[in-house]
């Protein structure tokens, strides 16, 4: 019989955001597969968790999704992480979890954190109808086409976006949407450094003009339909 394929849920920030399912998965693993074996080993310390670690991270890397794949089918149990929140959104994880399906090898998830759905449900903005768009494309061709599908888009929309590429993201926005569209930036949410903006797409620019902080960024913008404050 072969192993089951887990993927655990990591805290966005705040170590104390991690289930005890989780935790009694991680200890009783043969392996965990970690997207950044040394930014989650702390987190792991913390929690007294020593099950081995290898690393999976790169897309369509069959180097290191085959020996993966390999321990699964010979009967281990392995738990997929990222870097924090959850895996197989927005990050690699998704092709190991096709690949496990596709050869019979059961796939189970332990849910918690999310980044997006965390920055939408502080962020004050409409939470009944939402997209979720990852991170935009870097290729110049690609993101215009990318950020003109938003201008009519009515449901709030969830990007992710790093602090290198935050002040290109919010100019392209502003190409194709009103500067008085609704935004809100999060960035280290649930941690001490934690910072939220609210306001418009210009405050929010003129917000970054200066600097932009380091951390990892949720952007959540107002469909187009929603009225101003």
């Amino acid at each position: 019989m072969p192993g089951t394929l887990y993927l655990i849920s990591l805290p966005i920030g705040n170590p104390d955001d991690i289930s005890l399912r989780a935790l009694h998965i991680l200890r009783s693993v043969a392996t965990i597969a970690a997207e950044n074996v040394h930014v989650v080993a702390p987190l792991l310390t913390h929690h007294g968790v020593h099950s081995p670690c290898i690393s999976y991270r790169k897309r369509s890397d069959r180097d290191t999704m085959a020996p993966i794949l390999s321990r699964l089918e010979q009967g281990e149990d392995v738990a997929l992480i990222c870097d924090a929140g959850t895996p197989a959104i927005a990050d690699p994880g998704h092709e190991l979890a096709r690949a496990a399906i596709a050869r019979d090898i059961p796939v189970e998830v332990v849910p918690g954190p999310v980044a997006a759905t965390a920055a939408l449900v502080v962020s004050g903005l409409p939470t009944g109808r939402f997209a979720f768009d990852g991170f935009p494309p870097r290729a110049r061709a690609d993101r215009s086409a990318f950020f003109r599908r938003l201008a009519n888009e009515t449901r709030t929309i969830l990007l992710y976006e790093s602090a290198a590429g935050l002040r290109a993201t919010l100019q392209d926005l502003a190409r194709v949407l009103p500067e008085e569209r609704q935004i809100v930036l999060t960035c280290e949410l649930t941690t001490p450094r934690q910072w939220i903006f609210r306001g418009t797409l210009r405050e929010a620019l003129a917000q970054c003009a200066p600097r932009v902080r380091p951390g990892r960024y949720t952007l959540v913008i107002a469909g187009h339909t929603l009225a101003p404050l």
